[in-house]
């Protein structure tokens, strides 16, 4: 692609139309795919796509042929946008946003926000700072099956959760040589996977305070030192929560799992359980189940693609209006037990 003839009309004025107008930082398989989700809604305009590599922004530009193609996130900014989607290595994920959010632009970022709570907070506060509205992908609250658990929790059906017990264990490794340095990627399996199992847990039960956190990360089967420099490709974690209630997590690459992912959320309450897991090792297809005694019963079964369903749900409350919601203060309370688990606090 010939970007020189595709950043002519950057500084063009702006069609006359209500709806918000959003770029797209990195372009990959993740990229592309959120791109098309949020086009889906039609619900905003694609407005701009941006990457430093000129196949995969290729790609991107004829899923969005209107949008002016830009090779730097400088060059994105100057276009006259409302919102930016950020799906680049988790390395440049906070210094992106806080570039996103003080241009004064609404942001989505994949996880995670920061590699640490304290690049966390730092991009939080610059939505709040700037009345901009801030999203993170975690993917999996568009899954019917966690919104029907998180139902049954809210309304009181499952009695006093008391127990979490959540697992993601994945055949394979990542693919990309920055997730195995920490300085780029913050940590291994536990930012990679973890990060959504946290989520999980706190999100169905409404976010109660974290009590304590401790966890204990390998690397080819050996325990990691408390402060170690290398990635982990196995971890498990137990956190304590008000009201008495355990969460216990494990996670891996390169699982020996029998099949290519093992994922499940099981919540233990005094009335019941419930059970959400994925189907014949999918990392997509997803059963939930509820659980009295010896009887079970099938909630739902989902194999369709919500794989882009938070960044649709960001499109709709973009269309809305792009001032900032203090929902996003949650991200930090799940980068708060990344950092505990990893000892970092």
């Amino acid at each position: 692609m010939n970007i020189s003839q595709t950043t002519t009309s950057l500084t063009a004025s702006r069609p006359a139309t209500t709806k918000p107008r959003v770029g797209f930082l990195g372009t990959g398989w993740i990229g592309q795919n959120r791109l098309k989700a949020i086009a889906n809604t039609k619900l905003v305009e694609i407005a701009a796509v941006a990457d430093a590599n000129d196949k995969t922004l290729e790609q991107a530009h004829k899923l969005a042929p209107t949008g002016i193609a830009c090779s730097s996130l400088d060059e994105l900014l100057a276009c006259d946008l409302d919102a930016v989607v950020i799906a680049t290595p988790s390395a440049s994920h906070a210094r992106e946003a806080i570039a996103v959010l003080e241009a004064g632009k609404a942001a989505f970022v994949q996880k995670p926000l920061g590699r640490t709570a304290a690049e966390t907070a730092d991009v939080i506060a610059a939505a709040e700072r700037n009345d901009r509205l801030l999203g993170v992908d975690f993917s999996y609250r568009a899954t019917e099956g966690l919104e029907a658990i998180r139902r049954m929790i809210a309304g009181g059906e499952l009695g006093r959760v008391f127990a979490v017990d959540l697992v993601f264990h994945n055949a394979y490794g990542p693919d990309k040589a920055w997730y195995y340095d920490r300085s780029l990627s913050g940590g291994g399996c536990v930012i990679d996977l973890g990060v959504h199992l946290v989520d999980t847990a706190l999100w169905c039960l409404g976010f109660p305070d974290v009590c304590s956190v401790h966890g204990r990360l390998f690397r080819n089967g050996v325990a990691l030192a408390r402060g170690s420099d290398e990635v982990e490709d196995f971890a498990i974690a137990d956190i304590d929560l008000a009201g008495d209630a355990r969460v216990s997590l494990s996670c891996s690459w390169n699982a020996h799992a029998g099949k290519d992912a093992e994922i499940s959320a099981r919540f233990h309450g005094s009335d019941g359980s419930a059970l959400w897991r994925n189907i014949d090792g999918s990392f997509f297809d997803f059963a939930t189940e509820r659980h009295q005694g010896t009887n079970r019963a099938i909630v739902g079964e989902e194999r369709s693609d919500w794989s882009g369903g938070m960044a649709s749900c960001f499109a709709r409350r973009l269309s809305q209006g792009c001032s900032f919601d203090p929902d996003i203060r949650h991200a930090l309370a799940v980068a708060d037990v990344l950092d505990r688990i990893y000892g970092r606090s």
